[in-house]
This record gives C-alpha cells, structure tokens and sequence, in this order.
C-alpha cells in the first residue's frame, strides 16, 4: 500500500509508535551489485562535471595553439552547458521509455567519442561542434544516474548515495581548475590542452566495459511512448531561455535576447498547456505534471534553481577575481578553491546520513545562514593583496553551508516520486541545475562586470596622474607623458568595460618606458578595480542567500521517513489513525 501524505509539516520523525506501522512507498528489493554500479556510475558523473569547468583553464593554450577567436571560446565552454542543458528532460524521459541503463550506457559511449573527437580537434569549428555533441551525450548519461539511484537503492540507504554523488560532484567542479592546470602543465606527451579531453577516452571505455555487468536494467513498469511534440515543444522553448542567458554577454545583450527570453515563456506556458492534454488523452506526456503536485518536489526544484544560481554566479565572478585581479596561476587558483571543497565535503556527508533525518529541513536553513555567514567573512577580508590562506575561512564556510543546503535537495524532491517517472524527475532536477548555473552566469553581467566597468574607469582616472608623474620623472616630455597617461586611462577603463581600445592600448605598448610604467598601474587597478566588482557580487550573494532560507521554509518540515527505515511521516495521533484506517480496508 502506498502513502499518500505529501504536504504536511509533522512531528519530529521520533513521535510515535503509531507512526512507525506505516508502509514502505516504492521500496524496491536490494540488487547486491548496487554498490558497484553505483562507483561505476559516479565516475561518469565526475567526468561531465569535471568537464564542464576543466575547459576554462585550457583556454588560452586553446586560443593560442588553435587562433580561435573570443566568440569560439565562448562556444567552447559554454556550448557544452547550453546542448547539456537541452537534452536533460528528453534524455531522462527516454530511460523510463527504453530502459534507464541502455540509455546511461548510450550516454557513456557517446561521451568516449566526442571526447576523443575533442580531443584531436584540427581547428576550433570542429571543437566547437564536438563540445556541443559531448554535452548532448553527457545529457543523455546524466539523468539516469538518478533515477538508477532512485529504483536500485532501498529507501534506507538512498541518504548515503546521495551524499557521495553529492560530494563526488561537489568535488569535480571545485578541482577542476586545480586537475587542467597539473594535466595542462604535464604536457604529457606533448598534447597539451588535449589531455583534458582525452584523459576521458579510457576512463569512459573501462566504465562502459563495466556498466553492462554491473547496472540492472529498469524502466518504467507500464510501457511508455514518447511525447515527440512535448519535446519540440520543451526543446524549442529551452533554447529560448538559455542561448540568450549563456551567450548574452558575449553579444553585449542584443535586443532579440530579450524577445527570445520573453517567448520562452509563452512557449513554456504553452508547454503545460500541451502537457496536461497529453495526460488526460493517453497519460503519457514528457513531463508528469502530477510531479509538481507534490511541494516537496516543487519546492525542492526551486531551491535547488535558487542554490545553483548562486554558484554559477559565485564561482565565475571568484575565478575571474583570482585570476584576472589578484594575477593567480590556474594551479594556484585551484589550490585556493580546495577550501570550498573541503567544507561541502565534510556537511555533504552528515547532512543528508546524520543531520536531516534528526532536525528536518532546518538543516538545509542553517546551511543558508552559514553560506551568508561566509559571505560576510569574505566581504571583510578581501583586497588587493589578499593571499590564499586569507580566501580559507570564507571558502571554508560558504563550502560547509553549501553542502548542508544543496545535497539534500534530492532527498526531498525525489521522497514522492514514483519508480516509473523517476527519468522524467531526474531530468527535471538536473535540468534545474544547469538552468541556474545559467541564471547565475546571466547575473555576473550586473553583478560583477557592469561593477568592474565603472570601478575600473574610475580607477583608472584616479592614477592616470601617476602615470603622468612617473613618465616625466623617467625624462618624457610633458606633452608625451600627458598623451601616454590619457592613452593609458582609455585602455584601462576600456579594458575593464571589455571592450579594449586597440588605439590607445597600442600607443602605450609601443613606448618602452610607458609599457613598464603603465603596466605597474595596469596591474594596482585591477587588483582594486576587480575587488571592488567581487565584492559588490558578495552583496548579492546575501541575497542568495536570503532567499535559499526563504525557499527552505516551503519543504516539508520532514522528510518521509520511510527514507531512513524510521516512522512515516505523520503527526502522532495522525499517524495512528491512517494507520489504523489503512489496516481496516486492508
């Protein structure tokens, strides 16, 4: 017998013992190969998160062994997002349709072979088409790891998978700087940036090799078509939202973006419209709307779109703070964000094992506290001459509420899903993920770089009179040392504001003695210049921050207990009386 209790925030999971008769949801019988499969599975998840940020720190030897120009690297990298994002809804439907480990294995393969095909890429049209492909195989392969998750495991035992897959993924995207800047600086066998890519192609095969054996087959118990229409629909509608939201800034935000992103809307309103026809004709629809009947799983996708955003905004504008303002190597920027993964790696663990099945939901709050609490610290310590160990204690707490807030999101977005949409549920979630990743790139633009452009063309100006200064002192005639200072002041304001005036940066180039002078100011205005933009980003931060505490109040109060082998979620004289009233009608 299944419960049907979704909405009620209860008693402490310890109430009662009428409580504890209740039934078991979906419980599936134990396969004992599942801790295998489920290592062969996380290593496939490493490899796309690893992959989705390890190609930022190849870029310039990308740029420069290839000549490919500012809008192909855009594509490189966020190409692979963008065609991930697309396939996430279809790829976890057609594992429900076909068969959750055909798929995943599918997935894998297709992986190996665009990563190969990344790999020995002969000019940067090629890479950019096989970054697209590998995000659409890494589409494919994604969402099923879930939803194996979701029916192989036993409901007992899904709170320590899901903290591993959340640590393991946790940890990629944090060290993937650090992984392509040791793999970068190996040059093993005098490849370069290609052994970013191609590091994939025996990893995958071994993982491909062994998923046959070791992952059951599953799908949906009742046979399922698919919702070709829903998926045009869904495609076209996502496609909409994201190309301008991942390559708006890029095009400096044309006016068609914003109509695109205004007919995604219509095309998703249109999209449940279609939907719930698709129900009532044959019960098949792409998206199960009676998914969002349920408010844990709505409120859950929200706070995970909300949490995601946050960390697409977060660690892009702290990149670029490292890197471009305090002048780190990709190595050492690595190093510095191990901070951030160690603390998501120590609550990732307890929160979902020890935390959230004693206090509820109220973990996921004080992690939101704790990622605002980090925050502060980081606004108080941050400067120009900041060092590593100085970044620790922010990173260190953002990373610890990190974890106690963003891995049990699954838990209770999947608590009420059944086995036979668990696809369709996967590709949601992680469709969420990827859509707030963009969302939170789209905001670094006010966030961080329109604060970037007006710090640093006033930074600019402030030590222009320096330059002057410095020129005459070093013999340059004052007419000269005035035209130099007003060519430096143009090319660093322009610079910061992204759009470099080759004119006026060529000008103090050209000049031996202003070249070094110039460079010396270039460098003071960044580190101030990029400061002031990181910490204007940390404001918003607060309010990520806010509003995760906000969204957290909307889950249940508590997960359902048969997560954990413990008493049902239900209030005590409740619980006895449903349970009493189940026993009646059986």
């Amino acid at each position: 017998m299944t419960s049907t209790n979704t909405n009620h925030d209860l008693e402490s999971p310890s109430a009662t013992a009428g409580a504890q008769a209740a039934p078991v949801v979906d419980a599936p019988a134990a396969d004992p190969r599942r801790w295998i499969a489920f290592i062969i599975m996380t290593v496939a998840t490493f490899m796309d998160m690893l992959d989705g940020s390890i190609v930022n720190v190849a870029l310039p030897a990308i740029q420069h062994g290839m000549g490919a120009s500012f809008v192909q690297l855009q594509w490189i990298t966020a190409g692979y997002v963008f065609a991930f994002a697309l396939t996430l809804i279809t790829g976890g439907r057609l594992g429900d349709i076909y068969g959750r480990r055909k798929m995943f294995q599918l997935g894998v393969l297709g992986f190996v072979v665009t990563s190969f095909l990344c790999g020995i890429a002969t000019n940067p049209e090629m890479l950019v088409a096989s970054r697209l492909a590998q995000g659409l195989a890494a589409g494919l392969m994604v969402p099923q790891v879930m939803s194996i998750i979701h029916v192989t495991f036993p409901d007992k035992e899904k709170g320590a998978v899901f903290a591993i897959q959340g640590t393991i993924g946790g940890l990629a995207a944090t060290i993937a700087p650090l992984v392509g800047g040791v793999l970068v600086a190996a040059n093993v066998f005098d490849w370069g940036w290609r052994t970013i890519f191609l590091v994939n192609v025996p990893i995958g095969l071994i993982g491909y090799a062994l998923g046959w054996k070791y992952i059951n087959e599953s799908k949906a118990p009742s046979r399922i078509r698919l919702d070709l229409i829903g998926v045009v629909i869904a495609t076209l509608s996502l496609t909409a939202l994201l190309f301008p939201l991942t390559f708006g800034r890029e095009l400096h935000w044309p006016a068609w973006g914003f109509v695109l992103m205004a007919a995604s809307v219509v095309g998703f309103i249109g999209f449940v419209a279609y939907e719930r026809a698709k129900q009532r004709k044959d019960g098949m629809p792409l998206v199960p709307l009676s998914l969002f009947k349920s408010r844990s799983f709505s409120a859950a996708l929200a706070l995970m779109l909300g949490m995601f955003s946050f960390t697409g905004m977060f660690m892009l504008a702290l990149y670029l703070f490292l890197q471009e303002g305090l002048g780190f190597s990709p190595l050492r920027t690595g190093v510095t964000l191990l901070a951030f993964c160690i603390g998501a790696f120590i609550t990732a663990s307890a929160s979902v094992i020890a935390l959230v099945p004693k206090f509820g939901r109220a973990v996921l709050q004080v992690g939101a506290v704790v990622i605002a609490v980090g925050v502060a610290v980081l606004l108080f310590s941050v400067s120009p001459d900041i060092t590593s160990w100085g970044l620790v204690p922010g990173l260190l707490l953002i990373g610890l509420g990190f974890g106690m807030t963003a891995t049990p999101i699954a838990l209770f977005a999947l608590q009420e899903v059944p086995h036979e949409d668990a696809g369709a549920a996967s590709g949601l979630i992680n469709t969420k993920q990827q859509l707030g990743f963009a969302v939170g790139i789209s905001i670094v633009t006010l966030a961080f770089f329109a604060p970037l452009a007006s710090h640093g063309a006033a930074n600019a100006e402030s030590l222009a009179p320096q330059v002057r200064q410095e020129l005459v002192t070093a013999g340059v005639a004052d007419a000269k040392a005035t035209e130099l200072a007003g060519a430096f002041q143009t090319c660093a304001a322009t610079t910061f504001s992204g759009t470099p005036d080759a004119s006026a940066c060529g000008a103090v180039q050209a000049d031996p003695q202003a070249k070094a002078i110039a460079d010396k100011y270039s460098h003071q205005a960044a580190g101030e210049s990029f400061t002031d933009a990181f910490r204007t980003t940390l404001y918003v931060g607060f309010g990520f921050a806010a509003l995760a505490l906000l969204l957290a109040s909307f889950l249940p109060r508590w997960l359902k207990q048969e997560e954990w082998g413990a008493p049902a979620e239900e209030g005590a004289e409740e619980g006895a009386a449903s349970t009493s009233g189940d026993a009646a009608k059986a």
